[in-house]
């Protein structure tokens, strides 16, 4: 029998990334099938706040129509929360159905939803980013937290691997960041440190103008610097995970980093077009997340883990 809910959740993964699409096909089945539910509720909410379709095409919202939006998402995300049953036979209740059996299967704390929600508040109230970490706070809330929710999805209890898991949350979103510098700017945003700016500071005008590639440039290429550490230390949290679940994570961190250095190879003149991997890098990345996985479930399991060095983490 077609289970509709989870049939939306994993046309919601494959039609919002390819890249987040073919690492989770690497997990075991009952953990894939969580984290297609878990990533069809978090792609739902940030569309409906950025007006877009499966992270696509996004037009925009009115402040006020966002922060309605908003209200109704985390009006939602409560009731889910609560364990309250939403509709599972169809419409846009479906994302909540998915997100409420995964927060009731994991147990998952209120805290980390909640806290995504207010990761898109700072994009509705059109919050400002002078430092990085300011930046880091806002990749904390969109992306970190949803590093914790897969971590516990995977069975994560740990609170170093928890940590780890959130790493790779702000080490994915800068790079994030540093893919859609020109086109966030285009939309009104601007999510680069405004102190690496200089003089174009946080005006989204200024980063778009081609006139300024160079400046912006740089402040990505230090964006993209700065990832790096968050993705060396989540690479310590795949020894507790089981081989499948640290391949897929492997897999994933391979293939953004790998969009890194695509930025990176580019240059100032790549910014215009959004970075992208070819099926070939895919492969490659998978095929390397697998190696990486045999090691840290085997000879990096009986080695202790480095300690943590000196990252942002939240209060």
């Amino acid at each position: 029998m077609s289970d509709l809910v989870l049939d939306a959740s994993r046309i919601s993964i494959r039609q919002g990334s390819k890249s987040f699409a073919a690492a989770a096909r690497l997990f075991d089945p009952s953990v894939r099938e969580d984290a297609y539910m878990l990533y069809a509720w978090c792609r739902h909410c940030d569309d409906q706040i950025d007006g877009q379709v499966s992270g696509h095409g996004s037009v925009g919202l009115d402040p006020r129509l966002a922060a309605a939006k908003l209200a109704e998402l985390e009006e939602k995300t409560r009731r889910a929360l609560a364990g309250q049953r939403l509709d599972d036979r169809g419409g846009e209740d479906q994302a909540f159905a998915a997100f409420r059996r995964v927060a009731e299967r994991h147990t998952l704390p209120s805290r980390l939803p909640l806290e995504l929600l207010e990761g898109f508040r700072m994009d509705v109230e059109g919050r400002s980013y002078r430092t990085l970490d300011d930046v880091l706070l806002y990749a904390y809330r969109v992306a970190g937290v949803v590093g914790e929710m897969m971590a516990r999805v995977m069975g994560a209890t740990d609170a170093d691997v928890l940590r780890r898991a959130v790493d790779l949350g702000l080490a994915l979103q800068l790079t994030n960041i540093a893919r859609d510098v020109v086109e966030d700017a285009k939309g009104g945003r601007v999510y680069l440190p405004a102190e690496w700016l200089g003089p174009l500071g946080d005006a989204p005008a200024k980063v778009a103008d081609p006139a300024n590639r160079e400046a912006v440039f740089d402040a990505t290429a230090r964006l993209i610097a700065a990832a790096e550490p968050y993705y060396k230390s989540a690479r310590w949290g795949l020894p507790a995970l089981g081989f499948r679940s640290a391949w897929a994570v492997a897999a994933a961190a391979g293939v953004y980093r790998q969009i890194g250095r695509r930025v990176l190879q580019v240059g100032p003149a790549g910014l215009e077009r959004r970075a992208t991997t070819t099926r070939v890098d895919k492969v490659a990345k998978m095929m390397a997340g697998g190696a990486i996985a045999a090691r840290a479930i085997t000879v990096d399991r009986w080695r202790e883990a480095p300690a943590r060095p000196p990252l942002w983490a939240a209060q």
